[in-house]
């Protein structure tokens, strides 16, 4: 009698445990949960390749700027070159109107019947 039940129990559990892990596989092959772990490895692998550009990018960069001073240094462009040429002069981007030495254009008054070419037509 004992024999029976525990064999019953067994297969009892058995039957619970086989059926929680195919639920659970069923579940993983739904297409949404599909669909959500495609999303996630395209998202992994985007951070993966952006991390690989930037550290590319950079390396790019540095080399850049050492090849760029080598040549620099080789071909003597960071030297400072005297010219003999006084310094460049600098003009107001805007005219200064309390400056007593400003001298205002003049304006020429406006006539009665400004020349329109439509009226002609």
């Amino acid at each position: 009698m004992f024999r029976r039940t525990f064999w019953f129990s067994t297969g009892v559990a058995a039957g619970v445990w086989a059926t929680t892990k195919v639920n659970r596989k069923l579940r993983q092959l739904t297409p949404e949960s599909l669909a959500a772990t495609a999303a996630n490895k395209a998202i992994e692998a985007g951070h993966r390749i952006k991390d690989r550009a930037v550290g590319f990018a950079l390396d790019v960069r540095d080399n850049m700027a050492q090849r760029e001073a080598e040549l620099g240094e080789a071909l003597g462009l960071n030297a400072p070159v005297d010219t003999g040429l006084p310094a460049p002069r600098r003009y107001a981007a805007i005219e200064n109107r309390d400056d007593p030495e400003h001298v205002e254009t003049p304006t020429y008054p406006q006539t009665k019947h400004p020349y329109n070419r439509n009226e002609d037509h």
